[in-house]
């Protein structure tokens, strides 16, 4: 599995098996998907997400019975509304679910 850290802060990655992008996440996601191989998954801040949004085929999104107060948001960016169809869940013992949408 390869792995990408995409980032503007960090100066170097010492470990050979991780690949460091500074530069356009949209571009890398977009090469990666016409490659053969399994699924890229992103995991990350808003931010990331807001700007990988048009390429993001499908969303797990884990809901824990917590409260915790202010957090990251889940997209950041421009008002874009993009509909997605719920095509799984889970849910767990603890309250917790796995919800699954896929692009609609």
């Amino acid at each position: 599995m390869r792995q990408y850290v995409i980032s503007s802060t960090i100066p170097e990655i010492t470990d050979p098996a991780v690949e460091l992008v500074s530069g356009d996440p949209l571009g890398l996601a977009r090469r990666l998907k016409q490659e053969d191989g399994m699924d890229i998954w992103l995991c990350g801040g808003g931010k990331l997400a807001g700007s990988l949004l048009s390429e993001i085929d499908e969303l797990v999104i884990k809901c824990y019975p917590v409260v915790a107060g202010t957090g990251v948001p889940v997209f950041d960016g421009e008002f874009s509304p993009t509909s997605f169809a719920l095509t799984g869940t889970r849910t767990f013992s603890n309250g917790a679910v796995v919800l699954t949408y896929g692009r609609g």
